[in-house]
């Protein structure tokens, strides 16, 4: 059986204008491309929620899945306590497979550190807790009678956290050492929740050694990264040959180096978008492409706006 997994980072899906982009005119462009990923599976970053008189709803996806294969998919959303998708920033798996089981984690298995900030004057007398910016959503399917584990993950990007008081605006720093602690804490964020979703991928390997897993998602880091490095459990790092079979491993490994890129950022082309897949699954792997032909640049493009992302899909498939 052919099984087609994608992983996609819609850029903050809104029935919000911005930037003078409607959502009509985002439709007309990530429809058709949603399309042709053609995916089984489908993992979605960056779906805002809308507010209705009954809590907020993912009224902007629907829209924009109408009329397409996954508009009858099965469906598993993050979301806050109650189960209702949040304001901005919710992970969705699309599935045409049944699903047996979901889950979101955050901080379930990694407690949240605790960061004395020390460059704002006076500093602040006691720690405070650095939380991750988002679950991880943890689906498992029924593909063809076995299970398939598939988690969403969306990590923080590079970017420093406010300290307080070292800022004139949202962009402009007064101090490089507040800037420097902010991006400290930024990282701090983005490698924790990476060893959360590690210890996940584990869990499943204790209960099935030859489980078959894939992490998806815009992990905001390249392939040399610590966050990468963390999920994919390799023997060279662990120097244990018999945790080789709970090692992950990259479909877009096998893109040719000019075609590995899911983002533009300044004109460099960046792989921050990833399938990690389990031996198992990296066994029945055929092929990944990332759909970024057309891609605009994050930064140089950023002012006007673009009615698409500035993420391209990356889509892995597999012979079961």
């Amino acid at each position: 059986m052919r099984l087609r997994l994608a992983t996609f980072n819609l850029e903050s899906l809104d029935e919000r204008t911005e930037h003078g982009t409607t959502l009509d005119a985002r439709i007309a462009v990530l429809r058709p491309l949603l399309t042709s990923l053609n995916a089984d599976i489908l993992c979605l970053q960056e779906v805002n929620g809308q507010s209705t008189p009954t809590g907020r709803t993912l009224a902007a996806l629907k829209r924009l899945l109408e009329g397409t294969q996954y508009a009858a998919f099965a469906e598993a959303h993050s979301g806050d306590a109650s189960g209702k998708p949040r304001d901005v920033h919710n992970l969705v798996t699309l599935s045409r497979f049944p699903m047996r089981a979901q889950r979101q984690i955050r901080h379930e298995f990694i407690t949240a550190p605790l960061v004395r900030i020390c460059t704002t004057v006076p500093a602040p007398p006691n720690a405070s807790e650095v939380t991750w910016d988002r679950p991880l959503l943890h689906v498992t399917l029924d593909v063809d009678g076995k299970s398939l584990d598939v988690i969403n993950l969306h990590l923080r990007a590079p970017l420093s956290v406010m300290i307080p008081g070292l800022k004139d605006n949202a962009h402009r720093w007064t101090s490089v050492s507040g800037w420097a602690e902010g991006f400290y804490i930024s990282s701090i964020k983005r490698n924790g929740q990476a060893l959360e979703a590690r210890v996940v991928v584990d869990g499943i390997f204790d209960a099935d050694p030859g489980a078959r897993v894939a992490v998806c998602g815009d992990l905001n880091s390249g392939e040399h990264e610590i966050p990468i490095a963390t999920l994919r459990g390799h023997v060279d790092d662990t120097g244990n040959p018999a945790l080789g079979g709970r090692a992950l491993t990259g479909v877009e490994d096998s893109l040719e180096a000019k075609q590995r890129f899911t983002v533009r950022h300044a004109g460099r082309p960046l792989m921050l978008d990833h399938i990690l897949v389990s031996p198992t699954l990296w066994g029945a792997f055929r092929n990944a492409e990332a759909l970024n032909a057309d891609l605009a640049d994050e930064v140089a493009d950023a002012a006007g706006g673009i009615p698409g992302s500035f993420h391209a899909p990356l889509v892995a498939v597999f012979e079961l």
